[in-house]
């Protein structure tokens, strides 16, 4: 069987549809996208735009909400109740699906943002919010979540199709999360080691944790933050990395 990884990347993340040549250029080289649903960036200007460079590209549309936090970017962690959130994240999905139908483009998934992704990796009841949230929707969508996290077990349990992600330049703990953004060594920007472990964790399962550790690790998408330092020259080179290693680039079959 030949091997294939979906390559993602968080997109829209800025507030002038006039900075869109970042976005533009690391589309050529994904194959999914997370757009940003303006609670912890981007406007709904932003958001039809980078609509629009991912259907140019063929690149697939993905959710991207957040907690309500743009003084933080969306990274500080936030106690709501469930009752509370669940209408602040489907207000963002439902934002980002309606100007995707008037570009006559598909939404295919939802993936949260920064603090809501990482307090789901671990809070269960987070989890099953937004696996419910995701299988309540009026159309089929899949779900991008940390792999072997409490949001894989969440989707199973609300019936909803997981797509285990991986990062390419974020360090793992022992336990497969990832390394907090305050911690040292949290962010990888070595391009040659980034390639390596991107490798390593497609053809052999595993990733080793800050701690030395061979973490298993079985992954579909491996995300790439547009956010951070010479992300669409690692785009390029990862992508390029892949392919000369054997490896597609390609999404996730579409849910019908």
């Amino acid at each position: 069987m030949s091997l294939q990884i979906d390559l993602n990347c968080d997109l829209g993340e800025y507030d002038d549809a006039k900075e869109w040549q970042h976005d533009a250029d690391i589309m050529p080289y994904i194959s999914s996208c997370n757009i940003a649903c303006g609670a912890h960036a981007g406007n709904p200007a932003v958001m039809a735009k980078t609509i629009e460079m991912a259907k140019a590209n063929k690149v697939q549309i993905g959710a991207h909400p957040s907690f309500p936090d743009r003084e933080n970017f969306g990274r500080s962690k936030m106690d709501f109740s469930i009752s509370r959130l669940k209408p602040i994240v489907v207000e963002q999905i439902q934002c980002l699906q309606s100007l995707v139908i008037a570009q006559g483009a598909k939404l295919t998934h939802i993936k949260p943002h920064g603090a809501l992704y990482n307090q789901a990796a671990t809070d269960q009841s987070l989890a099953c919010l937004l696996a419910e949230i995701t299988a309540e929707f009026d159309q089929p969508l899949s779900f991008y979540g940390l792999a072997n996290s409490a949001m894989q077990a969440a989707c199973q349990q609300y019936g909803v199709r997981f797509v285990p992600e991986g990062f390419a330049d974020r360090s793992y703990t022992a336990d497969g999360l990832l390394l907090a953004r305050d911690k040292k060594g949290a962010i990888i920007n070595d391009m040659a080691c980034m390639k390596q472990r991107v490798i390593t964790m497609i053809k052999q399962h595993t990733v080793t944790s800050v701690d030395g550790i061979d973490v298993p690790l079985y992954l579909e998408t491996l995300c790439i933050h547009g956010d951070h330092l010479n992300s669409i020259q690692t785009a390029q080179s990862l992508h390029h990395a892949l392919k000369r290693a054997g490896i597609a680039v390609k999404a996730p079959p579409l849910i019908l």
